[in-house]
């Protein structure tokens, strides 16, 4: 075994986004923020490293976007994957390779990969019955069955869960199943498909997390994997009936493809391959090296595909190493609410790199400082304004400026000679010395939130020296001594440079510049000499600018009006009443009037009285509208009016006649008008 194959390795895998939409924070806070953290952190150990992802492009969720967008699969996964590429570039994501399960390498491996485990019987071969529709010709994927939630009753559940309640279902416990294809009834019908038996890997994977990751797994992953296989472990289909996915390479198989749970986790291999042959490395040392750490960043939803069903395909091929870590977090939720895709319910990632350009780094900053590590956490605008403004700009920034502007000011931009040290310099120092290691042990066990704290108590440690030493005031009587404080200030703002770059890389990189600070690893943070006296510094600029509240605002009612919009979007018409006689109808009388006048009733919230020219006369209507119209804003409109009604005293106030309202889904009134002027008295039939 060559040296380089047996030194150690690091693959570090995060979860592929499905194609089929943009990324938003929840993605970033449960995976891709923590991913990049740790392995920024890696290479500044000078570990070698893969960092490997890509888009998910198969599965149901594409085709559904597809259809409902009127285009085929691949033009949806190319487009979704060139706006989550360039979004995760934007945002300081720094994958080694970023790639895609539509790529010819992914289908020759997940082909392989197949056909070694089918070659070795490692699969068992199933004919079960599965809804499909006659109408459409096809065998139905669970979200293309909808119907009522056997548990809440929702009308709209679809075959594999309840998003209303949250239950996981099965398409053959809906209550009145449909088609989301034609709509029709579907009907069940026999099929063959390879299953995986994970039944018979429950000794080892029992034995392999119970026994072996119940210390060093954090508690939520072990937790949901225990139990799963305390219940009982079942062989799981690893193909299905459908037109786009990687085909199933063997006879027999026409018309079927790789289920995605089967076929996207394979394309961490194959990306791996693609990045390999780009940098002329071996890509079985990232695999199929004992020496090798897998650690995969996932989100909580993920977590028994990448703990029990991956490693038992791992373990059934036999030539892979299986995951050390999977450092899975809970989910993120959004001002309350859970983020929803569907609903527009979310912060997406490439809208926030427009509207908040070149701060990339108080997002990662938020969204680290309050991750949903151990349980769900909440994300809203406020702590997003706060946490920058109180945080970044008047602790880290602060502090940076101060040092930078002071030796600006008394030392002509140039680090001063560090003199004679007192009591408070060697505490700071000792100090100082102490902060990487608490930093890199927190992140060595996967508490980013706490290794961030953790930096920004060492930003802390600097104010406080900068406050109880009054370099200001000492300048007026020791030089020398300014300088030994303004030195230390500096050798602090050196290591945070270093111990923040994970975190805050484009605010480090830009710190780097002002302090022309050399290329330093993790291991010499923490030194008393990172920045040698007389080297010119660049003039100072600051780190983080105050995020004022009339951005906040705009990002709350921007929430709000998608929700509006996406609720108008998908509410459902009033059922239609009981079946009328034509004779009924035609005894209505229906005018086109003109609003005269308009006054609010004193002793009423909801009625306007109305003064109507109906061509035939001018009659007094009172109509509840008050609180959805001014009364000087509605005179001269033209309203549909029920001539006929029969009058009616409400108020001490006889009203002769109904001006006639469409309701919003939203609750909010609209008159009922003509599309042009037209003579009052006009009729409506």
């Amino acid at each position: 075994m060559n040296s380089e194959h047996s030194s150690k390795k690091y693959t570090i895998t995060a979860a592929l986004p499905y194609a089929n939409g943009p990324v938003h924070i929840g993605h970033l806070a449960g995976v891709y923020v923590p991913a990049d953290i740790y392995v920024r952190y890696l290479r500044s150990n000078n570990k070698d490293v893969a960092f490997i992802c890509g888009s998910d492009e198969h599965g149901v969720p594409i085709t559904i976007r597809a259809k409902k967008e009127g285009v085929t699969p691949q033009q949806v996964v190319d487009k979704y994957h060139g706006i989550i590429q360039q979004a995760f570039s934007d945002f300081g994501i720094d994958f080694d390779i970023y790639s895609r399960t539509s790529s010819d390498t992914h289908k020759a491996t997940a082909s392989d990969f197949f056909k070694n485990l089918y070659a070795s019987d490692k699969f068992v071969e199933q004919t079960s019955e599965q809804y499909f529709d006659v109408a459409s010709n096809q065998f139905l994927a669970d979200r293309y069955i909808t119907g009522t939630c056997p548990k809440c009753h929702h009308e709209d559940a679809y075959g594999d869960q309840c998003e209303n309640c949250g239950s996981t279902l099965s398409p053959t416990e809906l209550i009145n199943p449909k088609s989301a294809l034609s709509g029709e009834p579907p009907v069940l019908k026999e099929t063959k498909h390879w299953y995986l038996p994970l039944d018979q890997h429950e000794a080892w994977l029992k034995d392999w997390i119970v026994k072996g990751h119940k210390e060093d797994w954090k508690a939520n992953v072990y937790g949901q994997c225990k139990s799963w296989i305390d219940q009982g472990l079942n062989p799981r289909a690893v193909t299905r009936d459908l037109n786009w996915g990687v085909p199933v390479p063997v006879k027999g198989a026409e018309g079927k493809v790789l289920y995605v749970w089967f076929d996207a986790p394979i394309g961490y291999i194959s990306a791996t391959k693609d990045w390999a042959e780009q940098t002329g490395k071996n890509w079985k040392d990232y695999w199929q090296n004992e020496n090798t750490e897998l650690v995969h960043f996932i989100g909580k939803d993920n977590i028994v595909f990448h703990c029990i069903i991956f490693p038992a395909m791992l373990k059934a091929h036999g030539d892979y190493v299986l995951p050390t870590q999977v450092p899975a977090n809970e989910f993120l939720n959004l001002e309350g609410n859970k983020i929803s895709t569907s609903k527009n319910w979310a912060v997406w990632l490439h809208e926030y790199l427009e509207e908040f350009p070149n701060q990339q780094d108080v997002l990662r900053y938020t969204l680290c400082a309050n991750a949903p590590e151990s349980k769900d956490n909440d994300f809203t605008w406020k702590d997003f304004q706060a946490r920058n403004n109180n945080e970044l700009v008047a602790i880290l920034g602060n502090f940076i400026n101060r040092a930078l502007v002071l030796t600006q000011k008394y030392f002509d931009n140039k680090v001063p000679q560090q003199g004679p040290l007192f009591d408070p310099d060697k505490e700071v120092l000792e100090l100082l010395s102490q902060f990487p290691n608490k930093i890199a042990q927190s992140i060595e066990k996967y508490r980013f939130r706490e290794a961030l704290g953790y930096f920004m108590d060492l930003a802390r440690l600097g104010n406080k020296y900068l406050a109880d030493t009054e370099p200001w005031k000492v300048i007026k009587e020791s030089e020398e001594r300014v300088g030994t404080i303004l030195n230390i200030a500096l050798q602090i703002a050196a290591s945070l440079q270093i111990t923040g770059s994970p975190f805050l890389p484009f605010s480090m990189d830009k710190l780097k510049g002002l302090l022309n600070l050399g290329d330093f690893q993790w291991a010499e943070a923490g030194r008393s000499n990172l920045l040698p006296a007389g080297t010119q510094l660049t003039a100072s600029s600051l780190l983080f600018t105050k995020i004022e509240d009339d951005l906040i605002e705009k990002q709350v009612k921007k929430l709000e009006d998608n929700k509006k919009a996406n609720e108008l979007a998908n509410a459902k018409a009033t059922p239609i009443k009981d079946t009328t006689q034509f004779d009924d109808f035609m005894k209505m009388d229906i005018r086109i009037g003109t609003i005269l006048e308009a006054e609010k009733l004193k002793k009423s919230k909801k009625l306007l009285k109305l003064l109507i020219d109906t061509g035939l006369d001018q009659r007094t209507i009172l109509s509840g509208i008050a609180e959805h119209f001014a009364p000087e804003d509605i005179i001269g409109q033209q309203v549909c009016v029920l001539a006929n009604l029969a009058p009616r005293k409400m108020m001490g106030i006889e009203s002769e006649g109904m001006v006639l309202m469409a309701e919003d889904a939203d609750g909010a009134l609209k008159f009922i008008q003509p599309g042009d002027k037209v003579q009052p008295g006009s009729t409506v039939s």
